[in-house]
């Protein structure tokens, strides 16, 4: 594995700056007298405390890189104070660094991937309790919330991801203070945003007809999406004080919040639907008092307990909003495109010969590898936190060191999956159904199953990296090929031209989803990490309201 670049270095550690070349990279982890620990803990002793950007090295035409001192990022899970790694000389050094990277990214995704789980149990709960109500009321209220809740969830998770790239990259550099005016541009513009989905909920009966959904069905989901109106605005708050507070690794809040909210959730519901009986209204209304909950008691924490990045509200959060808004449809249309992409093949499997089994089987594919996929979202976010601290923390080795730990760590544990797939398939579809042939049917698709976990394994992460760098328009593009023009095609050919059927529409998913993960590796492989220090460093300039003190920003409060 190539660790070091020939690319000019960020900082050198104090024992070696004396008489060396610039572009020399002859640190290192270990001394004659010192294990790599303590050498790389005497380093990192050492604190920073000049501006992020040298102004002389500005009037100069110096790159930025090259005359940077840059601020540690206030937190000790992300850097606490240390500078940037020195380049790998032996498997001691290997070692250390994967140690030290496996800590650091287990601390984050760990909550994350917890309070996404509670967040999922929400959704399932709530189906749970309507289900008893009557089929009828549960096919209504599952195609709400599958199509058109999730719908706007996805675009407005999608908008708010913006802020993973911003946030990070501030907080890496020492300029908390920008993360609540982040915040508060993504709030501005994720209402607005809202006011634009709302057409959809509240014309949600003749959308659902217009996709071949039975009237009935249709009728009651149109009025349950309705009254659900209120849980969409309150993601408007949500996620943009949740990516806030991810980027500062504050994440155990967010797991303890995420418990706490869904055991009232499950609370609530008994007491509306089966105490007061107040059927599918009810189900509603402690789905929207749930949202609300979550979204205040983040923002609370958020004006509470974060003084560094909260400064209150600020003009600043209307300049540069433009800008700010591609960086947020960016990212929005790279997550979409990836959520729709693997809910079309559920469309297209509905269309064969026998749909009931090929629906079903699939199904239960699916639903298992969604388990999985909630702990890859949990490392998908942290890789990005990661990345985007040591960005703009002026670390690019620490960057490429973190990326390679994770996506190592991340293909071990695909393995994994993969091989408890294969052992286990013929007997994992019991926890579903007793019906021979359906089991049958999942064992046939075992294996395509089994090379979606693997692939699953790797490419959140290098989605991750990608929102953490700000690569979001150059992953739309690379997803619009790589899904639509090359993967749903190739299915469908071999799903509807072959005998292959379901299987043939999944493996030409999984072989779009294959090139996807190649091109985004090539490209995070070739990545010259400095180059994108110096950009982190100018977007914050730029968008940071051409403040450069903490202070400077009281004069802009309201």
């Amino acid at each position: 594995m190539a660790m070091s670049h020939g690319n000019t270095q960020v900082m050198d550690l104090k024992e070696e700056t004396k008489g060396e070349q610039p572009g020399n990279t002859g640190s290192s982890y270990s001394s004659e007298s010192s294990s790599p620990t303590s050498t790389v803990a005497a380093a990192a002793s050492s604190r920073m405390e000049s501006p992020l950007i040298k102004s002389e090295a500005e009037n100069n035409n110096v790159s930025s890189v090259d005359a940077t001192e840059l601020h540690h990022a206030p937190s000790a899970v992300v850097a606490s104070g240390e500078r940037d790694y020195p380049p790998i000389k032996t498997f001691q050094d290997m070692k250390y660094v994967t140690i030290m990277e496996s800590r650091k990214l287990w601390s984050i995704a760990s909550p994350i991937a917890f309070n996404i789980l509670c967040n999922y149990g929400i959704n399932s709960f709530t189906s749970i309790f309507v289900g008893h109500i009557g089929n009828v009321e549960l096919s209504a209220v599952a195609i709400s919330l599958s199509v058109i809740a999730n719908f706007s969830f996805g675009f407005l998770l999608g908008m708010g991801s913006a802020l993973e790239t911003l946030c990070g990259q501030a907080f890496g550099a020492g300029q908390v203070y920008l993360l609540g005016v982040y915040m508060q541009r993504s709030w501005i513009i994720l209402f607005a945003t809202c006011f634009v989905i709302l057409p959809l909920y509240i014309f949600a009966t003749p959308v659902l007809k217009l996709l071949g959904q039975r009237p009935d069905i249709a009728d009651m989901a149109g009025h349950f999406s309705i009254q659900i109106i209120p849980q969409m605005f309150s993601l408007a708050i949500n996620f943009p004080t949740q990516k806030f507070l991810q980027a500062q690794s504050k994440v155990g809040f967010l797991a303890y919040l995420g418990l706490g909210a869904l055991l009232f959730h499950v609370f609530i519901l008994w007491t509306f639907v089966v105490v007061f009986k107040w059927g599918m209204a009810g189900a509603a209304a402690a789905y929207d008092l749930s949202a609300w909950i979550i979204a205040i008691a983040q923002l609370i924490y958020v004006v509470g307990w974060c003084k560094d990045g909260w400064k209150g509200l600020s003009w600043l959060a209307f300049k540069e909003i433009w800008a700010f808004v591609r960086l947020s449809i960016a990212s929005a249309v790279m997550l979409c495109l990836e959520i729709w992409y693997f809910m079309t093949i559920i469309v297209l499997t509905g269309h064969l010969e026998d749909p009931v089994l090929a629906v079903g089987s699939l199904s239960i594919c699916m639903n298992i590898n969604g388990w999985e996929g909630m702990l890859f979202i949990g490392i998908n976010a942290a890789i990005s936190v990661r990345v985007s601290n040591e960005l703009g923390s002026g670390h690019p080795r620490a960057t490429k060191f973190s990326v390679a730990v994770t996506v190592a760590e991340s293909l071990v544990i695909g393995i994994f999956f993969m091989i408890l797939i294969m052992a286990t398939k013929d007997s994992f579809s019991i926890i579903f159904t007793s019906d021979p042939e359906m089991r049958h049917a999942v064992s046939k698709l075992a294996y395509l199953l089994a090379i979606t976990m693997l692939l699953n394994s790797v490419q959140p992460v290098i989605s991750g990296v990608a929102v953490g760098g700000g690569w979001q328009a150059l992953v739309a593009y690379i997803n619009l090929f790589c899904y639509y023009i090359f993967g749903l095609p190739l299915g469908f050919l071999l799903g509807y031209k072959t005998y292959l059927g379901v299987q043939g529409i999944w493996i030409g998913m999984i072989c779009g989803t294959l090139l996807q993960t190649i091109v985004l590796l090539i490209i995070t492989y070739n990545t010259n990490w400095s180059k994108e220090v110096e950009q982190a460093s100018e977007r914050m300039r730029r968008w940071g309201g051409g403040h450069e003190d903490p202070e400077d920003t009281d004069s802009s409060n309201f």
